[in-house]
């Protein structure tokens, strides 16, 4: 008999084991698939709006100085705090370049040029002023041409060299900082935080600024130019709706650019350099829905700080003509349902 309780408690235990274990690794299961489903919730769960600030301080500009806010909804990842207007204002609706490369040009009008990948193309050219972007691209299984985006850009001034460009990447964090900057062939090295400067010993009048805490940088040359240059990741919904065929090394970190030009010549040329000079003649169709420049051999240059370029000015001796100081807050905007652009001052 006593033999017989030994083994029944003996069977009872283990019976007992075996439901616990059970029910342990079903929680275990139920959890992880909660989790899974939390995170994959949490991956297509729309990012809140970047914050920006006003980099002028109280001293400077008592109205707006230190003021934050968020980007727009149509431009959550690519906007500054416009310090004059105090209000966010959307880097690609300022002449520039974005995305696929969408220019709009010194005249205000929208255009596409596509380059090609893996190259380089001169986008202005000036008698003491040139500017070079390095393009890289992704080809869907469906398209005949490469999907390009501008990766960085070497301005020329001078006898210096200026490099901006986004870091390759496989992943994106918007807490890391993506950009690469170096001043004849020195790395810069920008603080951290909004509004943290960087002032160059050898040419005082060119500074480098924050507008975010991290990928956000105006380059300015007082006098001569301004570039906003913001790093941006081709996101997986943008790979979905355009089919690019994102692969998982590489996001496609580029740069959304804008441009102020204070003074150039009448001769400038380049791809958006040429939308500046006085004699420049509008030709695209503006009622198609994506004006495309051709013409690329004639801006390719042989690397990034090349000046070789065909339609090349730089070195040139011309009158310096000053721009219309209105043109560099030309806004433009395309509705979605249709080819129309309207451009305000």
């Amino acid at each position: 008999m006593a033999r017989f309780n030994i083994s029944l408690l003996l069977t009872i235990l283990l019976l007992f084991f075996i439901v616990t274990v059970t029910i342990a690794a079903n929680d275990k299961a139920a959890n992880g698939k909660a989790a899974n489903g939390k995170a994959e919730n949490d991956k297509h769960k729309p990012k809140p709006p970047k914050k920006v600030k006003c980099s002028q301080d109280k001293k400077v500009n008592p109205y707006c100085g230190g003021s934050e806010d968020v980007c727009p909804a149509r431009c959550p990842d690519s906007c500054i705090l416009d310090c004059k207007a105090c209000k966010p204002v959307c880097v690609c609706d300022k002449p520039g370049a974005c995305g696929d490369p969408r220019f709009i040009g010194g005249d205000g009008n929208i255009f596409y040029f596509h380059g090609s990948k893996d190259r380089d193309f001169c986008i202005l050219s000036d008698s003491d002023l040139h500017i070079n972007a390095h393009f890289i691209g992704k080809r869907g299984s469906s398209m005949t041409r490469d999907f390009t985006w501008i990766q960085a850009i070497a301005v020329l001034f001078g006898e210096h060299r200026l490099y901006v460009g986004a870091k390759k990447t496989a992943s994106w964090d918007d807490e890391i900082d993506h950009l690469d900057i170096s001043f004849n062939g020195e790395h810069v090295h920008l603080p951290e935080g909004t509004g943290a400067e960087w002032k160059s010993l050898h040419v005082p009048a060119l500074t480098i600024s924050r507008t975010r805490a991290a990928n956000g940088v105006v380059v300015e040359l007082n006098g001569r130019f301004k570039i906003i240059a913001n790093s941006v990741p081709i996101t997986e919904k943008e790979s979905r709706i355009h089919k690019y065929g994102l692969a998982t090394d590489d996001c496609l970190a580029h740069l959304d650019l804008a441009f102020n030009f204070e003074t150039l010549t009448s001769d400038v040329h380049g791809v958006v350099g040429q939308t500046y000079r006085p004699d420049y003649v509008n030709r695209f169709d503006v009622r198609a829905k994506m004006p495309i420049m051709g013409g690329a051999s004639s801006f390719f240059s042989s690397n990034i700080f090349s000046t070789d370029c065909a339609i090349s000015r730089f070195g040139r001796v011309e009158k310096t003509v000053e721009m219309i100081s209105d043109l560099a807050n030309i806004k433009c905007y395309s509705g979605m349902d249709g080819p129309g652009v309207v451009c305000k001052k």
